[in-house]
């Protein structure tokens, strides 16, 4: 077996490989960019070794200076995880030709499928079925249009060369190919240094089911099971699971058949995922074929009981898979959650900097996290905003949501903004838990954008109780110090008035020693918990209900965090309470006389002038960050007074752009 692997990666991806090297007794390398040098994976590995730069383009994407810490370590193998060089068969190469192998399959697979117009005629070839569209490259935007008016609306625009959602957009009109021609065209190109564009029909509704295979260089090919990715957002996938709760027997016997199929078609080894999508009748296409680890391959070691990472480093030492296609079961269900640094209520802006703050859920037989991050590190602005993956099991699809729910609400973290709440509105939304899903599900459910489900019912009564016994005890607490009398305040009760937004919630309280009951609406409800002051992740039982919450004191109130929601929350007196019905609402600040950036990046373009006259809609400027480019457009029609940086700027989030005239 290899003594030493070198993992050409970062953050979370790089860290899962290390504990798989580790419990095989195998020493790990780390490599590491100048803005990477104090981050997790490289204190994780037995050795690291720089590659230099801040950008992927300075480092971690130049496949010399990988071979070259190779080579100083004496790495006998390279593992590239996913992104980065993982899919790029010219580094394969290199490392054949320096006498170091690769963790992955052939150059030639790798090229085959890289290559979304090649491995689609390769597909139709060993009978996959495929996507009617248009397999030459599209030369400009209005070939574009010609092409998508023959296919007919709506249609898919994506780069050849892509993955990972980049350099994507589904048009269902003239103009939405014209604009999305171009912005594909030119995010492919930042991202992968490949402009090539191709088009084909855009199966409307459809699930995104992908078939993970694994396959040795002794001709043996084993399917491990579907995952369903339906839940994307962008084309970036957001939630995964396995198996689906769409698929049937002789739907998953046939799509597994196919993918073995193009396994063999390219002679493939290594672990791979063929994907297809899947319309509303159980009619599945090629997508494309990722001949690399995947992201969400974590469900399926939950529910197969394989590590993929140790079948690809046995496989690529020469060994023979140790399973066969009979024995492959399906156990359970699996849950991941995708947790990205950015901000939901900000149409999910890129959020950069430290985590001052940072508390996973305690992992077990039934909660997995896989990640890159630890308090303190910093989310650097140059890469994917991935914090990391929260993987959950239970014996059916309703545990592992239940599994799911809980761990999101123990996740704590803060420094930057993340999508937790994002993906625990998801995890309580009726449609998920039904299992209605399709990759149109958060642009139908979340058409502008992410507005938390209202707490109603229950969830809100166990908040309110939860709250009144946080802050009686709390009261009680000063009370004792303050009178310091044995006795003094044991069972003391009081009324208290919650208050969330516009309603107000009248409770009683009276208990001790973790142990409260609560009146609200006339009903006498038993809180239990071990709560201390200092603890900001809440875990107690209302009527012996688990409830999960986190709070941090804001003044005279609490920010409170439950189920996908962020509350303002104050607690009174009846008379304060009074009181604070009468004050007057605080206004916000008006600042739409500029155009401000909504997130730290660089000023890709820029389309305006002093003294131009613009429309509502209007694009005004373009942004790139961590690896996506964003549209900025005026909110109104009007006047600009004043162009305040220039295209090429670095910005940081909320800087002025533009200054628009007070009367435009």
């Amino acid at each position: 077996m290899f003594k030493k692997i070198l993992i050409a990666n970062r953050g979370e991806i790089a860290c899962r490989v290390m504990r798989t090297t580790a419990t095989m007794g195998i020493k790990s390398v780390a490599v590491y960019s100048r803005a990477d040098r104090d981050a997790k994976h490289v204190s994780v590995a037995d050795e690291a070794i720089s590659v230099g730069g801040s950008t992927a383009a300075e480092g971690y994407l130049l496949a010399d200076n990988i071979i070259q810490a190779c080579q100083h370590s004496g790495a006998q193998a390279v593992h590239p995880g996913y992104g980065f060089l993982s899919e790029n068969a010219a580094f394969a190469r290199k490392l054949a030709q320096a006498g170091i192998v690769f963790i992955g399959p052939g150059a030639k697979a790798i090229e085959a499928m890289g290559d979304k117009i090649a491995s689609k005629r390769l597909a139709e070839q060993a009978g996959v079925n495929i996507i009617p569209g248009h397999d030459e490259v599209v030369p400009d935007a209005q070939d574009a249009v010609a092409i998508a008016d023959r296919i007919g609306y709506p249609v898919m625009i994506k780069a050849s060369a892509g993955g990972g959602g980049k350099g994507m957009r589904v048009a269902y009109n003239r103009a939405q190919c014209l604009d999305g021609f171009e912005r594909a065209a030119s995010e492919a190109i930042s991202s992968f240094g490949d402009g090539r564009i191709l088009i084909e029909k855009y199966i409307e509704r459809p699930r995104h089911i992908e078939i993970q295979v694994m396959a040795d260089s002794h001709g043996n090919v084993v399917t491990l099971n579907e995952r369903e990715c339906s839940i994307q957002r962008r084309h970036q996938k957001v939630i995964e699971e396995a198996p689906s709760a769409f698929m049937d027997d002789k739907t998953r016997a046939a799509m597994s058949a196919q993918a073995v199929a193009l396994v063999r078609a390219v002679d493939y080894r290594s672990a791979g995922t063929v994907e297809f999508i899947v319309d509303v009748d159980r009619n599945f296409y090629f997508l494309e074929m990722n001949t690399r680890l995947q992201v969400e391959h974590p469900v399926t070691e939950f529910i197969t009981g394989l590590d993929l990472v140790e079948l690809m480093i046995r496989v690529a030492y020469g060994e023979k898979l140790p399973i066969a296609q009979e024995q492959v079961v399906i156990n359970g269900w699996s849950m991941e959650s995708r947790i990205y640094a950015e901000s939901p209520l900000r149409n999910f802006l890129p959020s950069a900097g430290r985590l001052t703050r940072y508390q996973a859920p305690e992992q077990g037989e039934c909660v997995r996290v896989d990640a890159g991050v630890e308090e303190g590190s910093v989310i650097s602005r140059f890469y994917d905003p991935m914090i990391a993956k929260l993987v959950t099991w239970g014996a059916s699809r309703e545990a592992a949501i239940t599994s799911m729910q809980q761990a999101l609400a123990q996740y704590y973290i803060r420094g930057v903004d993340s999508n937790l709440p994002f993906v625990a509105d998801i995890m309580h939304h009726p449609r998920f838990q039904a299992g209605n899903l399709t990759t149109d599900f958060i642009a139908e459910e979340y058409p502008d954008g992410f507005v938390p489900s209202p707490l109603r019912g229950q969830k809100r009564d166990n908040l309110v109780c939860v709250m009144a016994s946080l802050h009686h005890r709390l009261v009680r607490r000063a009370a004792t110090v303050s009178n310091p009398v044995p006795g003094y305040g044991r069972n003391l009760q009081s009324d208290w008035e919650v208050v969330i937004g516009r309603n107000n919630f009248h409770t009683r309280v009276q208990g001790e020693d973790g142990k409260w009951n609560v009146v609200l609406n006339g009903q006498s409800c038993q809180v239990e918990d071990n709560w201390l002051p200092i603890q900001t992740v809440y875990q107690g039982a209302v009527n012996a209900q688990q409830v999960c919450l986190q709070i941090e004191k804001n003044g005279y109130g609490y920010d409170v965090s439950h189920s996908g929601n962020l509350l303002s929350v104050h607690v009174f007196t009846p008379r304060t309470a009074e009181l604070h019905r009468k004050m007057p609402s605080k206004q916000s600040v008006d600042q739409s006389r500029f155009l401000l950036s909504p997130m730290p990046g660089l000023l890709v373009t820029l389309s305006a002038a002093p003294g131009q006259v613009v429309k509502a809609g209007e694009e005004l400027a373009v942004i790139e960050a961590m690896k996506m480019e964003n549209s900025l457009r005026a909110e109104n029609d009007g006047v600009i007074s004043a162009v305040l940086v220039a295209a090429g700027a670095t910005l940081e989030v909320d800087q002025a752009i533009l200054e628009f005239a007070l009367d435009g």
